[in-house]
């Protein structure tokens, strides 16, 4: 199911719906594949701008994928080629294992979706608001409405008129909208936009428990650095609508970057000894610990100096945030803040296929 404004009001329908009912709805009985969504030399063409530029991606079925990179990057262009929305000017989209092109029904009838923003009937409850998605999907229970009103913590609002709600609470609604008819993928576009702190924690647990409690895949896109390393296991990075990277968050945050965080005792003494030491090159207090700038292949001996000197090291461990991991990346060019700036546009274009 999929949500999105128009200039004639709100429009709810079931992705599958936007095709010809002569494409028959095919078995969701499968071989699971191992990634359920890929795309390949995905690319979107606005006259002379490219949007997206030849973007291969890779979602593991069960990951909270985070698709980052600046406002007007790509990421909505990219996840309206994934939904079949936009027709692509490039490349190919493959769901489950099946071609999005030659497979549409099959394939979209698995995936929910929440594009740009969430918008409801404010007169009307929030459970009439879901009856009413509902019908469009062919009638759903009201067990199954109930369901993901549980799901997304408003279960004890259910009754209450929509216009009622915080931003946030009207934001879980529309991922309740998504979830409607169960779907695995779930792809949410920018679902914290305009959130106060308290509403972007809901909903960042939200997306948690989806993947943990309920075994969905969750496609999260976002220009917060901060949102993506707190909630993905696997993310990419996109700017300029071209990939820079991917991969599993952990594994791309563990690299070793020559600076670590240590907490050692007696700290000042830690502090002094650290500083006469030539193979470092900064060493500072941070927090409850000291950061230490030293060339990877010395980190063990900075530690060994320090307990052959009668300190405590209670724990070391490498500093990278996903913020320093992006200006790493980019040469700290400007290419994206927690703030979402953006750089110049000057990626090669690839030249479209016939």
């Amino acid at each position: 199911m999929c949500c999105e404004i128009s200039k004639d009001g709100l429009r709810f329908w079931r992705i599958r719906d936007i095709y010809p009912s002569s494409m028959a709805a095919e078995s969701k009985q499968s071989v699971s594949p191992e990634f359920v969504l890929r795309t390949f030399g995905l690319g979107k063409r606005f006259r002379t701008r490219w949007a997206v530029n030849n973007l291969d991606l890779q979602v593991q079925r069960g990951d909270v994928f985070g698709f980052l990179g600046p406002n007007g990057a790509g990421k909505s262009t990219t996840i309206r080629m994934m939904l079949s929305l936009v027709r692509p000017t490039t490349g190919s989209v493959e769901l489950f294992g099946k071609s999005l092109h030659q497979h549409r029904s099959f394939c979209l009838s698995r995936v929910g979706g929440l594009v740009e923003r969430a918008d409801f009937y404010l007169y009307l409850s929030a459970r009439r608001n879901l009856e009413i998605v509902g019908s469009c999907l062919g009638g759903v229970d009201r067990k199954a409405i109930d369901q993901v009103l549980d799901i997304v913590g408003l279960a004890d609002r259910a009754d209450d008129k929509v216009k009622t709600y915080s931003h946030g609470m009207k934001q879980r609604l529309g991922i309740a909208q998504a979830l409607l008819g169960s779907p695995e993928l779930v792809v949410l576009d920018e679902p914290t936009s305009g959130l106060d702190p308290q509403g972007i924690k809901e909903v960042r647990d939200l997306i948690k428990r989806l993947s943990a409690d309920h075994r969905m895949t969750v496609f999260l896109s976002s220009h917060l650095l901060s949102e993506i390393e707190q909630t993905a296991t696997s993310m990419a990075i996109i700017n300029d609508g071209t990939l820079i990277v991917q991969g599993r968050v952990r594994d791309l945050l563990a690299t070793t970057t020559g600076v670590v965080w240590i907490d050692a005792h007696p700290r000042d003494q830690a502090l002094r000894l650290l500083r006469q030491q030539a193979m470092v090159s900064d060493a500072r207090e941070e927090g409850e610990g000291l950061v230490v700038t030293v060339r990877p292949e010395q980190v063990a001996a900075v530690n060994r100096i320090l307990v052959d000197a009668g300190i405590e090291v209670r724990a070391l461990a490498p500093k990278r945030s996903l913020e320093e991991y992006f200006l790493m990346l980019t040469g700290g060019a400007s290419e994206i803040s927690p703030r979402g700036a953006r750089r110049s546009r000057n990626s090669a274009a690839p030249t479209p296929s016939v």
